[in-house]
Formats: structure tokens, C-alpha cells, sequence
């Protein structure tokens, strides 16, 4: 049988979890600072405790979010939350379109500053290339967007681990005092739940990419999995920044705070490439579940989403959401405005999802 009719191991349990790695990195830790702000403040250890306590909660919440995806046949976000929260999918939308417009926002203008920092271009040029990219590949949809990730994901794996490595090598010994001397803070509980929810979204953001699995038991396994794929490269890069605790907390780019510090010219020129693709997965997968809702609504009005339709669509989202941020100043509220969503998450996506879903879920098992 072909591998269409006969999905793998990679297909049906790792990919949804590469794919929600990609929706976590590009907002999550791909600088460094996002890591910072939730976790310095708790100490080296504290910030392990934290980062690992965010860890569980994405992968409890993408568990029982795949499953119930499968036992009410939700094909998109909408979908899912409508058999969660009935008419009250709504609020869900909003959210995610702000938080879009802010992450799309954010990232563009990173792409700007990776394409002037390596190339001398004029900023709008790193941010255009990345706003290419993101529209071409969702305009072919999912299936597009599933071989990028298998390319990408190797990269930016790769990448951290060498980082890691050469890290160990340069600084290492700095790592071993700073875990030995410093004492666990107060206040990693709240950055870990902050911290995984306004991250979290990926769970429902990534349901397209479930479409291979077979069985209750493939979405239970990718679920549990998508946390750890997720949190591997930031737990590395936390280690190599701590470091330089507590120095690393007031710098604004760790990342080039630590490529500076290894001064190797050849890998820095490595991350920011990482970092552009990891901006790269990031957009398409947001940008990829809204195509993907949709083109829900086209097959329910018996009108197929054509390719064209999609690179409308994300033409209108990506350039639109540059648009109103420079216009309403939204890359300004990143600092603020990532707590907030993550606090907002967790009241309309993390507790509903761990307390209702997991009780429907319960109440009519589905297959094994």
C-alpha cells in the first residue's frame, strides 16, 4: 500500500508535534528574551522548574486536545472550540486574530533586523522575504507546510545542539557554578503556567496536521510528545544563557549576547539563519489555521478553496497585520501584551480544554 493509505510513525506522531514546535518557537524563545522574562526573575534552577512545569502543560493540553479534536471530528479550531464552548467559539477567534496580528507583527519586524544585521539590506526587505515565504508556502496548504517542517525542524534541532556543544566547550564551567551557587527564586509556578499558555495555542493551531493519524492511541502519544519537542531547544539555550546569570537578564538579544561571547562568525551567521526559519514556521503555522478555517466554511458552502484563494487570504492576514501594528503601534506592547494573551489563554483554552474536554472525553470513550 502507498504511504498516503499507510501513514508512519514520523506522519501520525512526531510531525503534529514538529508542527507545534514550529507555531512555539518563533514567539517562545527563538531570541532568547521571550525565556528571559518568564524565567530569570525564578533563578537557574527556578527557571528549570519552570520551564519544565510549562513542558507538562503543553503536553497535557495538546493530549486532550488531539483526542477530543478526534472524538468530535474537528478538523479546525473553530470546530474544536465549538463543541467545547458552543456559541462562546467565538471569543476564541478574536483572540487568536489579535494574537496573530502581534506575533506576525513581532516576527516581521525580527526578519527586518536579521536581513539589515547580516546583509546591510534596508529592514523592509528582511521583513518583505519573510512575508513571501509565509504566503507562498500556506497558498499550497498543509501538505506544503508538513515538508517544510521536516527540512526546517532538522535545522533548527541541529543548530541548537551545536550551539549547546560549543557552549559546554567555551563556558561550560560557567553553567556548573551558576546551577550551584544560586538559590531557586520565588515565582516559577506563574511563569511556567504563563509562560505555557500564551504559548499553548499551538494546540489547536496544529489540528490540520492530525489529519494522518489513525487511532485515539496516535493522538494521545503525539500529545504527550508535542511538549518535550517543543521544549528541547529552549531548554539548551536556557542552559547556555545561565550561564552569564544574572549579567544575560538585561540584555535585550540574549542570543547575540552569546554568539558574541563564542565569537564564531561562521555560527553566528548559522543562528541567524535558524532564527529566520524558525520566524519561517512560526508564521505559516498560524497563518496555515486560518487558511485551514477557511476552507472549513468553502467545503460546507460546497465551494472548494482554490490555491489562489489561500495566497489571497494570506497576502490579506500577513500584510495586513504589518499594517495595523506600525499603524496602532503593537510591536511596542510585545513586553505586556504576551502575558496578557497567555493569561487570557489560560482562562479560554487551558482550563476548559483540562476540565470540560477531559470530562467529555471520559464520559464517551472513543476507540483504542
Amino acid at each position: 500500500m502507498s504511504e498516503a493509505a499507510t501513514p508512519g510513525f514520523f506522519q501520525r506522531i512526531v510531525l503534529p508535534g514538529l508542527a507545534f514546535k514550529a507555531v512555539v518557537i518563533g514567539g517562545g524563545y527563538a531570541t532568547g528574551r521571550e525565556v528571559v522574562e518568564f524565567f530569570f526573575a525564578s533563578g537557574p534552577i527556578g527557571g528549570l522548574l519552570g520551564l519544565a512545569l510549562a513542558m507538562v502543560i503543553w503536553s497535557l493540553v495538546c493530549c486532550v486536545t488531539f483526542v477530543f479534536a478526534r472524538q468530535v471530528s474537528a478538523d479546525d479550531y473553530r470546530d474544536v472550540f465549538a463543541a467545547l464552548l458552543g456559541k462562546g467559539w467565538i471569543a476564541f477567534e478574536v483572540v487568536y486574530i489579535l494574537f496573530m496580528i502581534l506575533v506576525l507583527a513581532v516576527m516581521g519586524a525580527a526578519a527586518g533586523e536579521i536581513g539589515a544585521a547580516l546583509f546591510g539590506w534596508p529592514a523592509w526587505v528582511g521583513t518583505a522575504i519573510l512575508a513571501a515565504l509565509i504566503i507562498a508556502i500556506t497558498g499550497f496548504g498543509t501538505a506544503a507546510a508538513e515538508k517544510l517542517f521536516r527540512y526546517s525542524s532538522a535545522l533548527i534541532y541541529g543548530t541548537y545542539a551545536v550551539f549547546f556543544v560549543l557552549a559546554i566547550a567555551a563556558f561550560g564551567g560557567g553553567i556548573g557554578n551558576a546551577l550551584d551557587s544560586a538559590p531557586v527564586g520565588d515565582g516559577w509556578v506563574t511563569g511556567g503556567i504563563t509562560y505555557a499558555s500564551y504559548n499553548v495555542i499551538g494546540a489547536v493551531l496544529v489540528l490540520p496536521f492530525l489529519r494522518h493519524q489513525r487511532s485515539r492511541r496516535d493522538a494521545v502519544q503525539a500529545g504527550l510528545l508535542a511538549g518535550p519537542l517543543a521544549m528541547l531547544p529552549a531548554l539548551l539555550f536556557y542552559l547556555c544563557m545561565i550561564a552569564f546569570y544574572p549579567e544575560i537578564g538585561s540584555v535585550a538579544l540574549p542570543s547575540d549576547f552569546l554568539l558574541g561571547r563564542l565569537g564564531l562568525p561562521w555560527f553566528a551567521l548559522l543562528f541567524q539563519a535558524m532564527i529566520f526559519t524558525a520566524l519561517l514556521e512560526t508564521g505559516i503555522g498560524m497563518v496555515n489555521a486560518l487558511d485551514e478555517r477557511a476552507a472549513a466554511v468553502a467545503r460546507h458552502r460546497g465551494t472548494p478553496m482554490t490555491p489562489l484563494a489561500r495566497i489571497a487570504l494570506s497576502a490579506a492576514v500577513v500584510i495586513g497585520s504589518a499594517t495595523l501594528a506600525g499603524r496602532f503601534g503593537l510591536i511596542d506592547l510585545i513586553a505586556s501584551g504576551y502575558g496578557a494573551f497567555g493569561w487570557i489563554m489560560l482562562i479560554i483554552l487551558v482550563v476548559p480544554m483540562l476540565t470540560l474536554g477531559t470530562y467529555r472525553i471520559l464520559k464517551r470513550p472513543v476507540e483504542a
